[in-house]
Protein backbone atom coordinates (compact mmCIF):
# COMPACT_ATOMS: atom_id res chain seq x y z
CA UNK A 1 0.00 0.00 0.00
CA UNK A 2 1.18 3.18 -1.01
CA UNK A 3 1.00 6.37 1.20
CA UNK A 4 0.75 9.42 -1.10
CA UNK A 5 1.61 12.99 0.76
CA UNK A 6 -0.49 15.67 -0.44
CA UNK A 7 0.97 18.78 -1.20
CA UNK A 8 0.81 22.48 1.04
CA UNK A 9 -1.45 24.10 -1.73
CA UNK A 10 -2.38 26.92 0.80
CA UNK A 11 -0.16 29.29 -0.82
CA UNK A 12 -2.08 28.51 -4.20
CA UNK A 13 -5.56 28.49 -3.32
CA UNK A 14 -4.81 31.72 -0.74
CA UNK A 15 -2.39 33.72 -2.83
CA UNK A 16 -0.56 36.85 -1.23
CA UNK A 17 -0.99 39.21 -4.29
CA UNK A 18 0.10 42.34 -4.42
CA UNK A 19 2.97 42.17 -1.95
CA UNK A 20 6.82 41.73 -2.66
CA UNK A 21 7.54 39.97 1.01
CA UNK A 22 5.38 36.88 1.01
CA UNK A 23 5.15 33.87 3.30
CA UNK A 24 7.19 31.08 1.42
CA UNK A 25 5.89 27.88 0.78
CA UNK A 26 8.65 26.03 3.81
CA UNK A 27 7.52 28.75 5.58
CA UNK A 28 3.36 27.50 5.34
CA UNK A 29 4.87 24.29 5.84
CA UNK A 30 6.83 25.19 9.45
CA UNK A 31 3.52 26.63 10.45
CA UNK A 32 1.30 23.54 9.69
CA UNK A 33 4.07 21.61 11.98
CA UNK A 34 3.51 24.27 14.71
CA UNK A 35 -0.42 24.13 14.10
CA UNK A 36 0.02 20.47 14.74
CA UNK A 37 1.97 21.12 18.09
CA UNK A 38 -0.44 22.98 19.43
CA UNK A 39 -3.19 20.71 18.31
CA UNK A 40 -1.73 17.71 20.34
CA UNK A 41 -1.18 19.41 22.64
CA UNK A 42 -4.63 20.64 23.00
CA UNK A 43 -5.72 17.01 22.76
CA UNK A 44 -3.52 15.17 25.22
CA UNK A 45 -4.03 18.43 27.99
CA UNK A 46 -8.03 18.00 27.37
CA UNK A 47 -7.84 14.44 27.74
CA UNK A 48 -5.82 14.78 30.88
CA UNK A 49 -8.81 17.39 32.12
CA UNK A 50 -11.26 13.92 32.27
CA UNK A 51 -8.45 11.68 34.35
CA UNK A 52 -7.33 14.86 36.80
CA UNK A 53 -9.68 15.58 40.36
CA UNK A 54 -12.19 18.46 39.43
CA UNK A 55 -10.33 20.54 41.78
CA UNK A 56 -7.16 20.43 40.41
CA UNK A 57 -8.00 21.25 37.05
CA UNK A 58 -7.23 24.95 37.25
CA UNK A 59 -4.39 25.19 35.23
CA UNK A 60 -5.57 22.20 32.58
CA UNK A 61 -8.91 25.21 31.73
CA UNK A 62 -6.51 27.64 31.42
CA UNK A 63 -4.11 26.28 29.66
CA UNK A 64 -6.47 24.13 27.03
CA UNK A 65 -7.87 27.66 25.97
CA UNK A 66 -4.68 29.16 25.24
CA UNK A 67 -3.60 26.00 23.21
CA UNK A 68 -7.20 26.23 21.17
CA UNK A 69 -6.10 29.60 20.08
CA UNK A 70 -2.80 29.06 19.21
CA UNK A 71 -3.84 25.97 16.95
CA UNK A 72 -6.79 28.17 15.94
CA UNK A 73 -4.15 31.34 14.80
CA UNK A 74 -1.81 29.06 13.57
CA UNK A 75 -3.63 27.13 11.16
CA UNK A 76 -5.14 30.99 9.89
CA UNK A 77 -0.97 31.77 8.89
CA UNK A 78 -0.47 28.38 7.91
CA UNK A 79 -3.36 28.75 5.29
CA UNK A 80 -1.89 32.34 4.45
CA UNK A 81 -4.76 33.75 6.00
CA UNK A 82 -5.11 36.32 8.67
CA UNK A 83 -2.92 39.29 7.43
CA UNK A 84 -2.62 43.00 6.09
CA UNK A 85 -0.08 44.00 3.54
CA UNK A 86 2.18 47.02 5.07
CA UNK A 87 4.38 49.14 3.40
CA UNK A 88 3.33 49.32 -0.05
CA UNK A 89 4.74 52.12 -1.54
CA UNK A 90 2.56 54.68 -4.41
CA UNK A 91 1.85 52.81 -7.65
CA UNK A 92 4.78 52.90 -9.51
CA UNK A 93 5.12 53.19 -13.65
CA UNK A 94 5.42 49.87 -14.12
CA UNK A 95 2.27 48.38 -13.27
CA UNK A 96 3.42 44.97 -12.70
CA UNK A 97 5.83 45.99 -9.81
CA UNK A 98 4.78 45.51 -6.41
CA UNK A 99 6.01 46.45 -2.79
CA UNK A 100 5.23 45.94 0.78
CA UNK A 101 4.72 42.94 3.37
CA UNK A 102 2.86 40.94 4.78
CA UNK A 103 1.98 41.69 8.41
CA UNK A 104 -0.02 38.56 9.99
CA UNK A 105 -1.96 40.52 13.00
CA UNK A 106 -3.30 36.64 13.96
CA UNK A 107 -0.11 36.35 15.64
CA UNK A 108 -0.90 39.33 17.83
CA UNK A 109 -4.34 37.59 18.41
CA UNK A 110 -2.57 34.46 19.83
CA UNK A 111 -0.39 36.38 22.00
CA UNK A 112 -3.48 38.25 23.29
CA UNK A 113 -4.83 35.41 25.17
CA UNK A 114 -1.37 33.65 25.69
CA UNK A 115 0.61 35.68 27.69
CA UNK A 116 -2.19 36.88 29.71
CA UNK A 117 -2.92 33.24 30.48
CA UNK A 118 0.74 32.68 31.67
CA UNK A 119 0.65 35.57 33.67
CA UNK A 120 -2.94 34.38 35.31
CA UNK A 121 -1.17 31.38 35.62
CA UNK A 122 2.36 32.46 37.56
CA UNK A 123 -0.41 34.51 39.60
CA UNK A 124 -2.92 32.26 40.58
CA UNK A 125 0.23 29.62 41.78
CA UNK A 126 2.10 32.65 43.77
CA UNK A 127 -0.83 33.55 45.76
CA UNK A 128 -0.39 36.98 44.90
CA UNK A 129 -3.05 39.32 45.17
CA UNK A 130 -6.25 39.64 42.45
CA UNK A 131 -5.11 43.01 42.09
CA UNK A 132 -1.69 42.41 41.24
CA UNK A 133 -3.34 39.54 39.00
CA UNK A 134 -5.26 41.79 36.82
CA UNK A 135 -2.67 44.38 36.59
CA UNK A 136 -0.35 41.61 35.14
CA UNK A 137 -2.87 40.73 32.70
CA UNK A 138 -3.52 44.78 31.62
CA UNK A 139 0.43 44.92 31.43
CA UNK A 140 0.66 41.90 28.98
CA UNK A 141 -2.26 43.02 26.84
CA UNK A 142 -0.90 46.86 26.55
CA UNK A 143 2.52 45.02 25.50
CA UNK A 144 0.78 42.93 22.93
CA UNK A 145 -1.21 46.08 21.27
CA UNK A 146 1.64 48.52 21.54
CA UNK A 147 3.54 45.89 19.75
CA UNK A 148 0.50 45.79 16.82
CA UNK A 149 0.70 49.29 16.60
CA UNK A 150 4.33 49.66 16.00
CA UNK A 151 4.07 46.43 12.94
CA UNK A 152 1.75 48.88 11.33
CA UNK A 153 3.64 52.05 11.60
CA UNK A 154 6.12 52.78 8.95
CA UNK A 155 7.97 55.67 10.09
CA UNK A 156 10.35 56.14 13.18
CA UNK A 157 7.70 56.59 15.10
CA UNK A 158 7.05 52.80 15.60
CA UNK A 159 9.76 52.60 18.18
CA UNK A 160 7.75 54.88 20.37
CA UNK A 161 5.26 52.38 20.65
CA UNK A 162 7.68 49.36 21.34
CA UNK A 163 9.42 51.37 23.90
CA UNK A 164 5.81 51.21 25.54
CA UNK A 165 5.81 47.92 24.96
CA UNK A 166 9.05 46.51 26.34
CA UNK A 167 8.30 48.98 29.78
CA UNK A 168 5.13 47.20 30.12
CA UNK A 169 7.34 43.56 29.56
CA UNK A 170 9.80 44.75 32.18
CA UNK A 171 6.95 46.15 34.78
CA UNK A 172 5.36 42.38 33.93
CA UNK A 173 9.31 40.30 34.38
CA UNK A 174 9.70 42.76 37.71
CA UNK A 175 6.22 41.35 39.00
CA UNK A 176 6.31 37.85 38.42
CA UNK A 177 9.72 37.43 39.08
CA UNK A 178 10.06 39.78 42.72
CA UNK A 179 6.82 40.15 44.47
CA UNK A 180 4.95 36.70 42.80
CA UNK A 181 8.44 34.88 43.80
CA UNK A 182 8.16 36.41 47.28
CA UNK A 183 4.44 35.22 47.67
CA UNK A 184 5.14 31.85 46.34
CA UNK A 185 8.31 31.40 48.87
CA UNK A 186 5.23 32.00 51.77
CA UNK A 187 3.31 29.07 49.90
CA UNK A 188 6.35 26.56 49.80
CA UNK A 189 6.63 25.99 46.17
CA UNK A 190 9.25 28.77 45.91
CA UNK A 191 11.70 26.37 43.82
CA UNK A 192 8.89 25.56 41.58
CA UNK A 193 7.87 28.97 40.77
CA UNK A 194 10.96 30.34 39.70
CA UNK A 195 11.52 27.24 37.50
CA UNK A 196 8.29 28.24 36.10
CA UNK A 197 8.20 32.17 36.00
CA UNK A 198 12.15 31.66 35.06
CA UNK A 199 11.48 29.97 32.23
CA UNK A 200 8.41 31.94 31.00
CA UNK A 201 10.63 35.41 31.48
CA UNK A 202 13.54 34.10 29.52
CA UNK A 203 11.22 33.98 26.82
CA UNK A 204 9.60 36.76 26.85
CA UNK A 205 13.18 38.56 26.92
CA UNK A 206 13.56 36.98 23.69
CA UNK A 207 10.22 38.10 22.02
CA UNK A 208 11.49 42.25 22.20
CA UNK A 209 14.45 40.97 19.94
CA UNK A 210 12.20 38.48 17.43
CA UNK A 211 9.56 41.22 17.18
CA UNK A 212 12.61 44.17 16.45
CA UNK A 213 14.36 41.63 13.71
CA UNK A 214 10.87 41.30 11.95
CA UNK A 215 7.78 42.91 11.89
CA UNK A 216 9.71 46.19 13.66
CA UNK A 217 12.89 46.80 11.40
CA UNK A 218 12.17 44.10 8.90
CA UNK A 219 15.62 43.23 8.66
CA UNK A 220 14.27 39.42 9.15
CA UNK A 221 11.42 38.43 5.48
CA UNK A 222 8.14 36.85 6.87
CA UNK A 223 9.38 33.24 6.69
CA UNK A 224 11.89 34.39 8.82
CA UNK A 225 10.31 35.88 11.56
CA UNK A 226 7.61 33.10 11.89
CA UNK A 227 10.81 30.59 12.32
CA UNK A 228 11.67 32.71 15.16
CA UNK A 229 8.42 33.66 16.98
CA UNK A 230 7.19 29.50 16.32
CA UNK A 231 9.90 28.14 18.37
CA UNK A 232 9.06 30.70 21.00
CA UNK A 233 5.24 30.41 20.90
CA UNK A 234 5.79 26.55 21.05
CA UNK A 235 8.87 26.86 24.22
CA UNK A 236 6.12 29.39 25.93
CA UNK A 237 2.54 27.90 25.74
CA UNK A 238 2.98 23.92 24.85
CA UNK A 239 6.13 23.48 27.02
CA UNK A 240 4.81 25.40 29.63
CA UNK A 241 1.42 24.11 29.99
CA UNK A 242 2.83 20.61 30.80
CA UNK A 243 5.43 21.89 32.79
CA UNK A 244 2.92 23.17 34.88
CA UNK A 245 0.98 19.38 34.92
CA UNK A 246 4.09 17.53 35.63
CA UNK A 247 5.29 20.39 38.76
CA UNK A 248 1.64 20.94 40.10
CA UNK A 249 0.93 16.29 40.90
CA UNK A 250 3.10 17.55 43.89
CA UNK A 251 1.19 20.28 44.82
CA UNK A 252 -1.75 20.84 47.46
CA UNK A 253 -4.21 22.94 45.57
CA UNK A 254 -6.46 23.13 48.64
CA UNK A 255 -3.51 24.86 50.35
CA UNK A 256 -3.03 27.01 47.63
CA UNK A 257 -6.06 28.08 47.78
CA UNK A 258 -6.61 26.94 44.10
CA UNK A 259 -9.39 23.81 44.08
CA UNK A 260 -11.99 26.39 42.89
CA UNK A 261 -14.20 23.51 41.97
CA UNK A 262 -14.65 22.38 45.63
CA UNK A 263 -15.94 26.05 46.90
CA UNK A 264 -19.12 27.12 44.46
CA UNK A 265 -20.74 30.02 45.75
CA UNK A 266 -18.41 30.64 48.54
CA UNK A 267 -19.67 27.41 50.22
CA UNK A 268 -18.17 24.34 50.68
CA UNK A 269 -19.77 21.08 49.17
CA UNK A 270 -20.51 19.61 51.86
CA UNK A 271 -21.59 22.64 53.31
CA UNK A 272 -24.18 23.09 50.32
CA UNK A 273 -25.20 19.71 49.95
CA UNK A 274 -26.01 20.22 53.70
CA UNK A 275 -28.62 23.03 52.93
CA UNK A 276 -29.94 21.43 49.82
CA UNK A 277 -30.99 18.52 51.49
CA UNK A 278 -31.56 19.92 55.07
CA UNK A 279 -35.44 20.50 55.75
CA UNK A 280 -37.26 23.49 54.90
CA UNK A 281 -39.14 25.27 58.32
CA UNK A 282 -42.17 25.66 56.73
CA UNK A 283 -42.35 21.89 55.25
CA UNK A 284 -42.01 20.92 59.09
CA UNK A 285 -45.02 23.12 59.72
CA UNK A 286 -47.17 21.51 57.32
CA UNK A 287 -46.27 17.97 57.72
CA UNK A 288 -48.68 15.57 59.82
Amino acid sequence: MSIVLRANEALSLNPASGVAETLSLNGSNWLWAVTGIYLLSFIVLLTFCFTTPESDRVFHYLFTVALLVGAVTYYAEASDLGWSAIGQQPAPLDPDQVSGRQLFYAKYINWAISFPSVALALGLLSGVSWTTIFTNISISWLWVLTYLAAAYVDSSYKWGFFAFGTLAWLILAMSTLNESREAAALLGIGRHYIVLAGWANLLWLLYPAAFGLSDGSRMLGVTGGFIFFGILDVLLVPVLSFAFLVLGRKWDYERLNLAFSDHRGGLDLEESTKIKTAPVAGDNALAP
